[in-house]
């Protein structure tokens, strides 16, 4: 199974993720893990990424490309993988693809969590933070048993500069103006999976599995 798992933030994509990893044995390339672990372990690729982020610069694609490429060499990836965050520009879609042509493969498919503006917005800025233990909640979903005070430590709860309203609202904007090409695109080759990312993990999963075509056991999240 070789797919690109594509969603907004607050889509529940890195739970789905994790669900697919572990219930079909194929490895999770995150390619913002990937890129850490490339400058960690000081590689050539991960010294040219150095030299790009110590200048205050993004990382450019074809330094990514090659990074995902070289992943996908590797023999845990021969009987599938799921690529989270790549490719996220057209470029970066016609390398994964020639790359795959070069070892005479293909994607399967390219599933698209779909969820409600109204639903991420409420998941992303209802979440608030212990300042002293880091310990996350959620006031719909997993609320503190005191308003404003940690469970854990009983230190205060604050809200992240990130997850107010308005922040929420504008990184969705961003997101969607910078994904529809590449949806568009996989669209256009029939890969394309769009599915719904409400409801319960479990019912999401057994959607992105029926969507690509291999139903298989519902894990526990």
């Amino acid at each position: 199974m070789r797919i690109v798992l594509i969603g907004p933030p607050g889509a529940g994509k890195g739970t789905q993720a994790r669900m697919l990893q572990d219930t079909f044995a194929i490895p999770h390339i995150s390619t913002g893990d990937l890129l850490r672990e490339t400058v960690r372990e000081g590689t050539p690729l991960g010294k040219q990424a150095q030299a790009y982020m110590d200048a205050g610069e993004l990382v450019p694609d074809h330094v990514v490309t090659a990074m995902v490429a070289e992943r996908l060499q590797r023999p845990d990836c021969a009987s599938g993988f799921l690529l989270d965050g790549f490719p996220r520009t057209i470029a970066q879609a016609d390398a994964l693809a020639a790359e795959l042509a070069r070892q005479q493969k293909r994607l399967e498919g390219v599933v698209s969590l779909v969820v409600p503006r109204a639903e991420l917005v409420e998941r992303l800025s209802g979440r608030v933070v212990c300042q002293d233990c880091g310990a996350m909640y959620h006031y719909r979903f997993d609320p503190p048993r005191h308003a404003g005070v940690c469970d854990r430590c009983q230190g205060v709860l604050s809200q992240r500069s990130d997850d107010t309203v308005d922040t929420v609202n504008a990184r969705l904007v961003v997101y969607a103006r910078a994904t529809a090409p590449l949806l568009a695109y996989y669209r256009e080759r029939a890969l394309l999976r769009e599915v719904d990312g409400t409801g319960r993990l479990e019912e999401v999963f057994q959607r992105i599995t029926t969507a690509l075509g291999i139903p298989g056991p519902v894990p526990r999240p």
